[in-house]
């Protein structure tokens, strides 16, 4: 196991736009490749003993605001919805993750949306509830950084000891 973690490569979606702030995640994703991400924006894989690659059954989806998960939730629900079903039936656990924003800011209506603070709630923690998928939010790309690449490293480390068991 030891030895498929030291050989794990993150994978960081090749629509990610290349932005300073992706650049400062990507300096905690190392070693990295560009690749189309079939759900979410961040996964992993490291390569087997047998010389197969094993893709974490996990990925990160990455928001840049709250004001962007608003946009998903009431203009592009149905397609945010069917990415977050194609990940249930493949297996894949989908984070959400929410850079420069805090839940205060959530309550307190502090985003760009005319959603209301008690929608934007509801939709967070229903989507959570539905699909099990984790919401994280944090304030600096560099802690978006860190979070992505010990959320998969972790995920990675599960998953592999229950294919070893």
């Amino acid at each position: 196991m030891d030895e498929c973690l030291s050989k794990m490569t993150y994978v960081i979606d090749s629509r990610e736009q290349p932005t300073e702030k992706l650049k400062t995640r990507m300096a905690f994703l190392t070693p990295f490749v560009r690749e189309t991400v079939n759900a979410g924006d961040y996964t992993a894989k490291t390569m087997l003993p047998s010389g197969e690659w094993f893709y974490v059954p996990a990925a990160v989806e990455r928001k840049m605001n709250l004001g962007e998960i608003a946009g998903n939730f009431c203009g592009a629900r149905e397609r945010f919805r069917a990415e977050f079903n194609r990940a249930s039936e493949h297996g894949i656990r989908l984070y959400i993750l929410i850079e420069d924003s805090s839940w205060e800011a959530a309550y307190n209506g502090h985003y760009r949306s005319k959603m209301s603070p008690q929608s934007m709630i509801a939709s967070l923690l229903t989507w959570s509830a539905r699909y099990g998928s984790p919401i994280l939010m944090c304030r600096k790309p560099e802690t978006a950084g860190m979070l992505i690449r010990d959320i998969l490293h972790y995920e990675m480390r599960e998953a592999l000891q229950k294919k070893i068991e």
